[in-house]
């Protein structure tokens, strides 16, 4: 329920502010992409000002996370490389319990003090 207010309370403000943008830059302007010819270009499109500014906003945001998610691919592939040494060390400490010998006897894989050394040494 807490959510949903806050949703509502972002969300709605946001809505009005962008009716208000639209509609206050609701004017049609032509983009041309022919830097030689500007009179009659090949390539141009006529639309509302306030969808142009929209585009090249969302084309930013998307570009900027394309670049954010390449420049973290070597911290994707260290968190697989550690997860895939922790469920090894899992599957290890699992098979060592079970091959622990029944009825509390000492198990055949010696303790290690803290230092990783083992007593014995």
């Amino acid at each position: 329920m807490f959510r949903k207010i806050i949703n509502a309370l972002i969300w709605i403000p946001l809505a009005v502010i962008f009716i208000i943008f639209a509609v206050a830059n609701r004017h049609l302007v032509t983009l041309s992409f022919d830097p030689f010819n500007s009179v009659t270009p090949t390539l141009a499109v006529t639309l509302p000002l306030f969808v142009i500014i929209i585009l090249v906003a969302i084309l930013g945001v998307a570009a900027g996370g394309l670049a954010t998610w390449l420049r973290q691919g070597r911290y994707r592939r260290a968190a697989r490389h550690y997860e895939a040494e922790a469920r090894d060390a899992r599957a290890q400490l699992a098979e060592l319990r079970l091959s622990r010998a029944p009825g509390g006897a000492e198990s055949p894989v010696p303790a290690l003090l803290h230092d990783g050394r083992s007593p014995a040494s």
